[in-house]
C-alpha cells in the first residue's frame, strides 16, 4: 500500500481532513489533520514497524498524564493529540537550563504516577534494551579491553539486577520530545520501556545537544541533583543509570548505526558524557 492511499483511508476511515505534511523519517509519515473540529497528528508507519507500536503501549498506558493522548491507532497509524506549542529546548536556548529541567522532573513524575501493575505485553524491558552495551562489553572483554564499555556494562548488570519502582517508561526524554499544549507540557515519541524509574532520567542528562551545557560537569551534577530531588531518586542510581544510558547509546550508534553520517560524532558526545560522570559512580 502506497503512503498515499494509505493516507486517504485513514482520512476515510477515521473522518479525518485537511491533511498537511509535518515530517518523515525512518518510521513515519507524519501529518497535521482535522479530527472532530481541533487538529490532531496522523503517523503513518513504516511496514514492519515495531519501535513506534511499543510506543502506542505506553500512550495508552500514560492516558494523557504527561503525554500527548492516543485517540486512534491501529499497527498501521496513530492519531495522536496535537501539542502545538513550542519545544522545551526554547527555554535552555532563553538561559533557562534548570527551569526545563524542572519541568522536565514534573513531566516524568506524571508517567509515573500510573501505579498499577505495568504491563509487559508489547513493550521490552531494560534488560534487553540494554543488549548492545552487553554484546560490545564481551567483545571488548574478549579482546583483552578494559574498556569503559566493559565497566558500564558491569554497572548496568548490576543496576538490572536490583530494580526499583518499576513502571512504563518513556525511554526517550529530552528537550526535543516535550512541547508545551493547552494542557501544559506533554510529551511524545516513547520508546515503549519497562523497568526501574530512574532511567528515565538518563537521556535528559546528555541533552540537548549544546556542548558548553552537556560537556560541562558543574552543570551536568546541578541538573542530576534537581531530578534526584523532585523525583525521590537516589541521587548516586540517577548517575549510575546516566553513565550506563550514555555507553548504551555509545554502543548503539558505533555498532547498528555505523554507516550513518554523523555517527562516530554521536559515539564521542555519548562516551565524553559517561567519562565526566565515571568518577562520581559510587560502586555497590
Amino acid at each position: 500500500m502506497s503512503d498515499h492511499k494509505g493516507l486517504n483511508d485513514y482520512l476515510s476511515v477515521w473522518n479525518l481532513s485537511n491533511p498537511q505534511l509535518l515530517t518523515q523519517t525512518m518510521t513515519s509519515h507524519i501529518y497535521t489533520v482535522t479530527y472532530d473540529t481541533k487538529t490532531a497528528v496522523l503517523k503513518l508507519l513504516s511496514p514492519s514497524e515495531t519501535e513506534e507500536q511499543r510506543g502506542a503501549v505506553a500512550l495508552r498506558y500514560f492516558d494523557g498524564r504527561g503525554a500527548v493522548r492516543l485517540l486512534r491507532y491501529d499497527e498501521g497509524a496513530h492519531l495522536l493529540e496535537y501539542a502545538a506549542g513550542d519545544e522545551l529546548v526554547t527555554l535552555v536556548e532563553r538561559g533557562e537550563d534548570e527551569n526545563a529541567t524542572r519541568i522536565i522532573a514534573q513531566v516524568i513524575k506524571q508517567l509515573h504516577s500510573v501505579l498499577q501493575d505495568p504491563p509487559r505485553a508489547g513493550l521490552v524491558t531494560l534488560d534487553r534494551w540494554f543488549g548492545a552495551l552487553f554484546t560490545k562489553a564481551t567483545a571488548d572483554r574478549q579482546a583483552g579491553t578494559e574498556s569503559i564499555y566493559v565497566r558500564s556494562a558491569s554497572l548496568a548488570e548490576r543496576l538490572l539486577a536490583d530494580q526499583r519502582e518499576v513502571r512504563v517508561l518513556h525511554g526517550d526524554i529530552h528537550h526535543r520530545n516535550i512541547r508545551q499544549s493547552s494542557r501544559g507540557w506533554l510529551t511524545f515519541d516513547p520508546k515503549g520501556v519497562v523497568g526501574e524509574r530512574t532511567y528515565d532520567c538518563a537521556n535528559t542528562l546528555c541533552n540537548p545537544v549544546m556542548p558548553e551545557l552537556v560537556h560541562n560537569e558543574p552543570r551536568l551534577l546541578t541538573n542530576a541533583a534537581i531530578l534526584a530531588d523532585m523525583l525521590a531518586l537516589d541521587l548516586p542510581r540517577v548517575l549510575a543509570f546516566t553513565y550506563a544510558y550514555a555507553c548504551l547509546n555509545a554502543s548503539w550508534w558505533r555498532t547498528l548505526l555505523i554507516d550513518q553520517e554523523g555517527a562516530e560524532d554521536i559515539v564521542q558526545w555519548h562516551l565524553k558524557v559517561a567519562t565526566l560522570i565515571e568518577p562520581h559512580i559510587e560502586l555497590w
